[in-house]
């Protein structure tokens, strides 16, 4: 198992199917927070659905089309990124994220997910870079601007939602756009 260091408190973790009851311990204390923000699919409420969540993404990676790593704080997941879609054919991918309360403003989001866009657009050559977003999610936004990812536009009531249909925001980046700005050397992923 590798571990990536983001700063000297927090890890970015592949986060795999044996890990389901620490992931289950991570939805358990983000629930409220991140539900909604994201696919109800993602949410697991036990510990069965948590472990199929995670093994939908170790299906992805093995098919090259996702994947999931966690992020550790201090050695307790706190939250995580993923590849939500992965098209090297197409040359097209979807980047996502989560993370609980307590780790929210600790800066570990944003180095999570430059390393594997980075690592898509160099080592795997993806050429866009899409973030879909729930219009109303202002961190999520504010995040997609920090990454340098522009606003592509809005697909209006395109989700169902409990209280209403949800306006969806799709920011992109494209590979020479990530490459001009994008600072570091090749990042690896497993």
């Amino acid at each position: 198992m590798f571990a990536l260091p983001l700063t000297e408190e927090v890890e970015l973790r592949p986060l795999d199917p044996w890990l389901a009851e620490e992931f289950l311990a991570n939805l358990d204390r983000a629930r409220e927070h991140i539900q909604p923000w994201v696919s109800p699919t993602f949410v697991a409420t036990d510990l069965p659905s948590a472990r199929a969540v995670l093994q939908r993404y170790a299906d992805r990676w093995a098919s090259d089309s996702g994947g999931i790593w966690g992020l550790w704080w201090r050695g307790t997941l706190v939250g995580g990124v993923m590849l939500v879609s992965f098209d090297v054919t197409r040359g097209v991918c979807e980047v996502g994220c989560w993370v609980e309360p307590a780790a929210e403003g600790k800066g570990m989001v944003a180095p999570a997910v430059r390393r594997i866009v980075d690592w898509a657009v160099r080592e795997r050559g993806i050429q866009r870079v899409e973030w879909r977003t729930n219009a109303d999610n202002t961190r999520s936004k504010a995040l997609a601007r920090r990454l340098g990812l522009r606003l592509d536009g809005t697909l209006r009531q395109v989700i169902p939602g409990q209280h209403g249909r949800i306006d969806l925001e799709v920011w992109s980046v494209l590979a020479d756009e990530w490459l001009a700005g994008a600072s570091g050397s090749p990042t690896t992923v497993h």
